[in-house]
């Protein structure tokens, strides 16, 4: 068995992707499973790119990839991916698709097949908060997830893979102190407490992670 972690590089103007400089400290091994990591580009369709090619180098039985979601207050386990482009923002190449599929004629969307639950409660109890998500937006986050989900039913069954979501850490709110963040060292315990528990859980366990809107 081993673990692949992809993070973004920083976009949308920022000198600093929180989810990159966390994966950057893994541990490289958990739970005796070797842990290689990747940069990716925050750039449609590129991106997914990038992931299949360390993929395929790699060969991992997990992979799990990392981005920045400024404005969350938690580490959030993405439950879900939509086969829709729509940025409000360009990527960092420029691209800024609206209303695009995916993969044109692709299912209207992924599940996970990580133990998403096991992995939200196992971050709580590393002492971080955590959730499961329903919404992964639909920019290139979502894009990475529905398309590393396309090709895991498509190509790669006995692969497993998901998203996690982090929040700001404390050096990119200097400016505007509303906005939440969270200590690097917590997000890369977060992300280490999600392996771990995709590691152990072959299936996920059942507790109430829903939401009311």
């Amino acid at each position: 068995m081993k673990i692949l972690v992809a993070a973004f590089d920083p976009f949308g103007g920022e000198t600093i992707n929180p989810a990159l400089e966390a994966v950057k400290l893994l541990q490289s091994t958990l739970e005796g499973v070797p842990v290689a990591t990747v940069e990716i580009p925050t750039v449609f369709h590129h991106s997914l790119k990038v992931l299949k090619e360390k993929i395929i180098e790699a060969d991992p039985s997990i992979v799990l990839v990392v981005g920045q979601a400024g404005g969350r207050t938690k580490i959030s386990v993405e439950r879900v991916g939509i086969n829709i482009d729509d940025a409000r923002m360009p990527d960092n190449h420029g691209n800024l698709p609206v209303d695009q599929p995916i993969v044109p004629g692709g299912p209207g969307a992924y599940f996970s097949n990580l133990p998403i639950k096991a992995m939200a409660e196992n971050i709580r109890r590393a002492g971080i908060a955590a959730e499961v998500s329903n919404t992964a937006g639909t920019f290139v986050c979502n894009h990475i997830l529905y398309g590393l989900l396309h090709y895991i039913n498509t190509e790669k069954p006995d692969l497993r893979g998901g998203f996690i979501h982090v929040p700001y850490i404390p050096e990119q709110v200097t400016d505007n102190n509303t906005q939440p963040s969270m200590k690097l060292k917590e997000i890369t315990k977060a992300i280490e407490a999600a392996l771990r528990a995709a590691v152990i859980h072959k299936t996920d366990i059942s507790i109430a992670e829903g939401s009311l809107h």
